[in-house]
């Protein structure tokens, strides 16, 4: 039997109709993709550039008559909470800004217009939940609530889960889980009536667990009541959406308070559990914790702005994963098979004494 002619059956695309390749004429030696494909790539390209110019087109439209819409903040003392408070006042919206201490609400009145009042707000104590609620109630009125921003949050202690207690583990669930959602409760017949949005700020460690402790578990946590949140109140006008931060410089992410939290669950560890780990293993431990705020991103608008986003946008979106760390390495890690991903962390982690 002779050579299989170009082309024929024998050939390499021959079998595969449209994936022909074509030699000669100017581009002699090299291969060229045949008019069918190519025009099916071109295509391609075109739905690609339409998909992402409607999209941001449509992400463009603002809702109308901001100035007459209330906006419900928690964690104002500081922070994202903090920055939004002061952005969304200068942006004509009526801000109910939730502090924790006397201090930070004096503070934020005194950068702020008229236009916003604060509240003292503990959101693990359900009475200042309740006292907080009737104060936005008499604010209101019949408008309803335009939007609630879940912003309160705290990262520490966090360590080794073996290290840790129950009552570690509830300090940071108290406040970033279980106070969000009995605020959300308290206020949600406020958000329907006015068809508004709900905002609730997770971290992209709610799609990755990177760490030991209360944190990672309560932004899975967030996650989870907002997915079922927004088709629950899909059918009443309500957006929510999810706030996914890379890391940014703020008290979350502070390195003496987390250091100094690390260090106190190894002081109060039984002599078995230091033995097993080892002092070195406490050292290597603590030197990423201390290198933290040069990993830290200053510019905290990039956060704000998905938040304003978010509460302004006629189209908002379901999910917003502000910082280049979040977009370029810890989403695409999220996508990758757990094997895989847990070589990655064990390749950067310190290795325990008694590892076997």
């Amino acid at each position: 039997m002779g050579p299989a002619e170009p082309g024929g059956q024998g050939g390499l695309w021959g079998g595969v109709p449209g994936l022909c390749l074509r030699l000669g004429g100017a581009s002699a030696g090299r291969p060229v993709l045949a008019p069918g494909l190519q025009a099916m790539w071109w295509s391609l390209a075109v739905l690609v550039g339409l998909y992402y110019l409607l999209r941001w087109y449509r992400e463009r439209q603002v809702v109308s008559h901001l100035q007459d819409k209330y906006v419900f903040i928690t964690g104002c003392d500081s922070g994202f909470g903090n920055l939004l408070a002061r952005q969304l006042d200068l942006r004509g919206l009526r801000v109910l800004a939730a502090c924790l201490t006397e201090k930070g609400a004096q503070q934020l009145r005194s950068q702020t217009s008229d236009r916003l009042d604060t509240v003292i707000l503990d959101v693990t104590k359900t009475e200042s939940i309740l006292a907080a609620t009737q104060w936005v109630k008499e604010h209101v009125g019949d408008r309803g609530l335009w939007g609630l921003v879940n912003n309160a949050g705290i990262s520490w202690p966090t360590a080794p889960n073996e290290w840790l207690t129950k009552d570690d583990f509830m300090k940071i669930l108290d406040v970033n889980l279980l106070g969000l959602v009995e605020v959300t409760l308290s206020l949600l017949s406020l958000v329907r009536k006015a068809r508004g949005r709900v905002v609730n700020v997770s971290s992209i460690m709610g799609r990755l667990s990177l760490c030991g402790g209360g944190y990672c578990i309560s932004k899975y946590g967030v996650e989870a009541f907002s997915d079922s949140l927004r088709r629950e109140l899909t059918y009443f006008g309500v957006r929510v959406a999810v706030i996914e931060p890379g890391y940014f410089s703020t008290n979350v992410t502070n390195p003496e308070k987390i250091s100094r939290g690390f260090q106190e669950t190894w002081d109060r560890l039984s002599p078995e559990v230091r033995e097993a780990y080892g002092e070195e293993f406490l050292a290597s431990a603590r030197k990423p914790i201390e290198k933290l705020k040069s990993m830290c991103d200053t510019n905290l608008y990039l956060v704000t702005n998905c938040m304003e986003h978010a509460l302004t946008a006629c189209h908002p979106r379901t999910r917003y994963s502000p910082g280049w760390d979040a977009k370029l390495l810890y989403l695409p890690m999220s996508y990758l098979p757990t094997l895989l991903v847990d070589t990655m962390i064990y390749w950067n982690s310190p290795r325990p004494a008694k590892a076997v």
